[in-house]
């Protein structure tokens, strides 16, 4: 007898109900009795000294509570570690309201709190700062000769540096038959989630406080507060059941929480703090970056020489820095390899990961690289990367744990018609439009850490799964009960799993498309805990006809416990429960990678990007016509989420592609465009034919559930792709992102 799987059915989102018809709560949503409202005034210039903060005409007006500086600001335990979050790079963590010194335009000088949000934004406005100012530098490109290499710390973890270099690059490359010697840049981007920043602080008495923060760790935030202010962690609870989009911009503790927290410990008040969108702008973005790559290849199109470098920004207290070169030589197999990676310290604030950090960004200059080397030698695109196809990780000289990569080449070639496509650019037409195919891979890592779970069942035979991990709009809730029914061989309906709550098991930051295969194998760890106290009950009942049978030689279906060779010996959990007189069973459970034997393998999430563009002959105007993703990704717990996921990710890279970048006026040190009007993303009418095959791919390795993750991979090859198919419409080879239709006139 066989269960039915839960696992791999497309399941609507369980809380989707709750968010279309506005019953979800978020960050800044929550009632509180007597709730104060804070607004952040930041500084209008770029670099210098505040000689000067008038309040006390702001003091006296009806409704202001109290307004903080860096003169009254109350003293905090903690400031001086290095690594204030878990997402934090090298270096010195901004300390907000720390002194008169300004790092960068925008950064927060002081805190209104007022008994409105109208009235605080008002006061504000209100406050009279004189500064000294200081020459400050925010252009990377005039910048280039103090670029360095990074400072290296615990965040090397996760972000590894280049590898070392191998054979003799200069020597092989100058010998190829094909070089390429190609120069790319990308501009500055920002989260721009649906969601602003925001933090609902609850004052509970005695410095206990119950915190309802955007974040995408409420482990993370807890951590923060607690050492930042000198609290008890468990006096520090935090909350975000929804998150209104992520990105990355909530990865680590934003400056609103601080804010928030520190007026509700000296106010001993209820505090709100949210950010306008304009102020979304002063706290992270993706750092602009220039790349420049030499390949060298043989007359046959086999890659032997691999030159890649990327510079990007930081800012001058933190060293952030992103996996842009390593990704060359993990898909193409070149013996020869040189790989730097440097970062520019300048007056800006310090970026912060966005969706696919570095891997958006590297592998776009990777695939335009290797789509030029195509057309030098008149090869095929596809036929090209089949040609330097490996099961191997070169750069780690690691076989990978698992690798469909061929079979998204041909599956999404077939689906798409590649094979329509006539190799010669500007030969393709539709009325006054020139036509152009594209493709390239994507590729990201596949990881996990650790993640711990409870699994409690109550006389009523219902599950509670609890984790404190986040959902930031990917499905986690959903697909986290499919697996905890899976487990445990119950109807979804009989599960419910409860999350984002700082108090609960311990998750890790929901970020780096992990958080499947983290937290999903410590809820199925804790069922199967579980499911083996509950035969151990059956084991002792009376007369009980499973005493002499192991876990192994039972399985689980539709609420009970059954023998796998004998159908009729079979007992219903609600019976075990019954004779348990009302008490419930639980079990915690972690679940993290085996440290002998997981650095053994690469790991790896891989897709084939097939794009085909319209470009108006005489307009320059470009329109991305149709797009085909074909993932592998390991097993897929839900099709219908991790569809969703991979759309999303299509949907950035093309507006990454043609419409993303924040302007930055280097004579003000300021961003010019800091609003969604003038920020351009993508429209309705921008996005037509989008298409996502899933590849099957079985993969035990990485965890037991065979699972990789999605949230990343789906923009990781889309902008070069389109590039591409520009380059085939129009002959004309860009370099730059985005790519905008005067580059084409």
């Amino acid at each position: 007898m066989e269960n039915a799987p839960i696992i791999g059915k497309p399941v609507s989102r369980l809380e989707g109900h709750l968010k279309v018809t506005g019953a979800a709560k978020y960050a800044g949503e929550y009632e509180a009795d007597d709730l104060l409202y804070g607004y952040i005034v930041n500084s209008t210039i770029t670099k210098g000294k505040i000689k000067s903060i008038d309040i006390k005409e702001v003091e006296q007006l009806d409704g202001i509570i109290k307004v903080f500086t860096h003169k009254n600001r109350p003293s905090t335990a903690w400031f001086d570690f290095q690594y204030a979050d878990m997402d934090a790079p090298p270096g010195i963590v901004f300390k907000p309201l720390k002194d008169g010194e300004i790092k960068y335009n925008g950064q927060p000088i002081a805190l209104v709190v007022a008994e409105s949000f109208e009235m605080a934004r008002y006061a504000a406005a209100k406050i009279k700062v004189v500064y000294e100012t200081e020459e400050f530098e925010t252009d990377l490109k005039h910048n280039l000769d103090k670029s360095r290499d990074p400072k290296k710390g615990l965040a090397s973890l996760l972000k590894p540096p280049p590898p070392k270099p191998t054979g003799d690059f200069e020597k092989v490359y100058n010998n190829s038959f094909v070089q390429t010697d190609s120069q790319f840049s990308h501009g500055t981007e920002h989260h721009n989630p649906m969601e602003m920043y925001a933090t609902t602080v609850i004052y509970e008495g005695r410095n206990k406080l119950k915190i309802y923060d955007k974040t995408q760790g409420t482990i993370n935030s807890q951590m923060y507060v607690a050492n930042v202010f000198g609290l008890k962690m468990k006096n520090v609870q935090v909350l975000s059941p929804f998150v209104g989009g992520g990105f990355g911009s909530g990865l680590r503790p934003q400056q609103q929480l601080f804010m928030a927290v520190m007026a509700s410990l000296d106010l001993k008040r209820n505090v709100r703090v949210t950010l306008d969108r304009h102020q979304m702008y002063m706290i992270g973005h993706r750092p602009p970056t220039l790349q420049h790559t030499k390949f060298g290849a043989d007359e046959k199109g086999k890659v032997q020489a691999i030159y890649h470098k990327a510079i990007g920004e930081t800012s001058r207290f933190e060293d952030y820095v992103e996996i842009v070169v390593n990704w060359a030589n993990m898909l193409y197999p070149a013996d020869n390899t040189l790989l730097e990676h440097e970062v520019v310290p300048l007056d800006v604030y310090s970026p912060l990961d966005m969706r696919a950090p570095g891997g958006s960004t590297g592998m776009h200059a990777v695939e335009v690289t290797m789509d030029e080397i195509a057309y030098r030698l008149n090869i095929d695109p596809l036929e090209l990367r089949l040609i330097n196809y490996s099961e191997i990780d070169k750069s780690s000289d690691k076989e990978y744990s698992s690798k469909e990569l061929r079979e998204c080449y041909l599956q999404g070639a077939e689906q798409f018609g590649w094979n329509q496509r006539n190799p010669e650019p500007r030969s393709m037409k539709r009325g006054n439009k020139l036509v152009g195919y594209g493709m390239a891979t994507g590729i990201w890592d596949a990881n996990r850490i650790l993640g711990r779970a409870e699994a409690m069942m109550n006389p009523d035979s219902k599950v509670e799964i609890k984790s404190a991990v986040t959902d930031i709009g990917t499905g986690t809730l959903t697909i986290m009960t499919q697996i905890a029914a899976d487990t445990l061989g119950l109807p979804i309906e009989d599960i419910t799993f409860s999350y984002a709550d700082s108090k609960m098991p311990f998750a890790p930051i929901q970020g780096g498309s992990f958080t499947t295969a983290t937290v999903g194998p410590a809820v199925q760890a804790a069922c199967e805990a579980l499911n083996k106290k509950l035969l151990k009950k059956a084991k002792n009942l009376d007369n009980s006809k499973m005493k002499d049978l192991t876990y192994k030689e039972v399985m689980f279906k539709n609420g009970f416990i059954f023998s796998k060779t004998d159908a009729e010996n079979k007992i219903s959990i609600a019976e075990i429960m019954k004779a348990n007189k009302g008490k419930v069973i639980k079990t915690t459970h972690s679940a993290m990678p085996n440290p002998l034997t997981y650095g053994k393998k690469a790991r790896a999430v891989h897709s084939a990007v097939f794009v085909e563009v319209e470009v108006d002959e005489e307009l320059g105007v470009i329109e991305v016509k149709r797009a085909l993703t074909a993932v592998a990704a390991g097993r897929i717990i839900n099709p219908k989420t991790a569809e969703s996921q991979v759309l999303g990710g299509m949907i950035w890279g093309i507006s990454k592609a043609l419409h993303e970048e924040t302007i930055l006026d280097h004579n003000l040190g300021r961003y010019m465009n800091s609003n969604l009007a003038e920020y351009h993303i993508p429209v309705h009418a921008d996005i037509h034919d989008l298409q996502v095959l899933f590849v099957e791919e079985n993969d035990r390795f990485v965890n037991d559930l065979g699972v990789k993750g999605v949230g990343e991979i789906g923009g990781v090859g889309i902008p070069p792709a389109v590039t591409n198919a520009i380059f085939h419409a129009t002959g004309k080879r860009i370099y730059d992102l985005p790519i905008h239709f005067d580059r084409l006139l």
